[in-house]
C-alpha cells in the first residue's frame, strides 16, 4: 500500500521523518571543541618554541656569541649581585631618571632659557663612558679589524611614557674626583663590569628641568677596556644592562648627541683594536 493509499477508517498518515538538526549540531559541537583543542595545543608548542629561541638568543649576546662564561649577556633588575649594596648605598642622594624634564641641547639651549628664565640655574658635570670588549681579539693575522667581534655596554632606562631607551652609563662627577676616576666608578656602578679608561671620546651639554631648577649639565665620555665582572643592573636608576655589537651601536643609543659620539668611536676603533694587540692585552673571556 502506498503512502496516498487510504484504508477503510481514513487515509493513512505520513511517517514524520527524524530531524538532522540535532545531529547536525552534535557533530559541529564536536569539531568545534576538537579544533579548539587542537589550536590550543598549537600555541602552547609555539609558546615553548619561542621561549626556547629567546633563550638561546639571550645565551649568543655575549661577547663573541659564546655562551656561559663569566659575562652576562642581557640582564634585569633583581638577577641578584653580592655587590648591589654597596652600588647602591654608593649612589645615595642620585636624582630619579623619571624626574628629568627633557634634554635641551646647547643649539636649543637660548629658546628653552627664554622660556624658564624664572628658574634658577644649577650647573652638573657628569662623566662616563663606553666599556669596549674584544679589541685586541678583533685584529687578524693580516692587520685588519673585524669590527664584528667588538662589544660595548649598554644600560637601559624606562622614561616616563614607558619606553626603554638606550644610552652610555655616566654619573655625577664627585668633589675631588678626577673625570676619569668618575667614569670608571660609573660604569662598575651602573653595569656591574670594570674597565680602564684608555681614551678621551667627547664632551654634550645639555639642558633640562628637575625640582623647580633649570640644570645645565656638561657630560664627559671616555672610551674603557673592559677588565672583569658580569653584567649586572641593580642600580635603582636602570632597568636593563646588554653586551652590543658595536656595528649596532648607532641605531640602538635613543640620544641624538650620544649616536655622534658613537660615530666618532667606531671610526677610531680600528686604531684602538690594532694598539691592544700589539700590546698584548686581550680581553679576559
Amino acid at each position: 500500500m502506498s503512502e496516498n493509499e487510504t484504508r477503510n477508517d481514513g487515509p493513512r498518515r505520513r511517517r514524520r521523518r527524524r530531524s538532522n538538526k540535532n545531529v547536525r549540531n552534535n557533530q559541529r559541537s564536536q569539531n568545534n571543541q576538537h579544533k579548539g583543542q587542537k589550536q590550543s595545543q598549537n600555541k602552547s608548542q609555539n609558546k615553548g618554541q619561542h621561549s626556547n629561541q629567546k633563550n638561546q638568543q639571550a645565551k649568543h649576546n655575549q661577547p663573541g656569541g659564546k655562551p656561559g662564561g663569566n659575562r652576562g649577556g642581557r640582564n634585569r633588575r633583581g638577577a641578584g649581585n653580592p655587590h648591589a649594596n654597596a652600588r647602591s648605598s654608593a649612589r645615595g642622594g642620585r636624582r630619579p631618571a623619571s624626574s628629568q624634564y627633557r634634554r635641551h641641547p646647547s643649539r636649543s639651549s637660548s629658546q628653552f632659557n627664554q622660556q624658564h628664565s624664572e628658574l634658577p640655574v644649577s650647573v652638573e658635570t657628569s662623566a662616563g663612558g663606553l666599556v669596549i670588549s674584544g679589541l685586541a681579539e678583533a685584529v687578524g693575522p693580516d692587520g685588519n679589524v673585524d669590527l664584528s667581534r667588538i662589544y660595548v655596554a649598554l644600560i637601559g632606562r624606562l622614561d616616563r611614557r614607558g619606553r626603554l631607551l638606550w644610552s652610555m652609563p655616566k654619573g655625577h662627577v664627585e668633589p675631588d674626583e678626577s673625570q676619569h676616576a668618575t667614569a670608571e666608578r660609573e660604569v662598575w656602578e651602573e653595569t656591574g663590569i670594570a674597565g680602564t679608561v684608555i681614551a678621551d671620546l667627547g664632551t654634550i651639554d645639555y639642558w633640562f628641568i628637575s625640582e623647580g631648577l633649570r640644570i645645565h649639565k656638561t657630560v664627559h665620555h671616555h672610551l674603557l677596556r673592559y677588565e672583569d665582572g658580569n653584567l649586572n643592573d641593580e642600580d635603582p636608576e636602570v632597568t636593563e644592562v646588554t653586551w652590543l655589537p658595536v656595528d649596532q651601536l648607532v641605531e640602538r643609543l635613543a640620544y641624538a648627541d650620544e649616536r655622534r659620539l658613537a660615530r666618532q668611536a667606531y671610526e677610531r676603533l680600528p686604531e684602538y683594536a690594532r694598539a691592544e694587540a700589539k700590546a698584548g692585552r686581550s680581553t679576559p673571556r
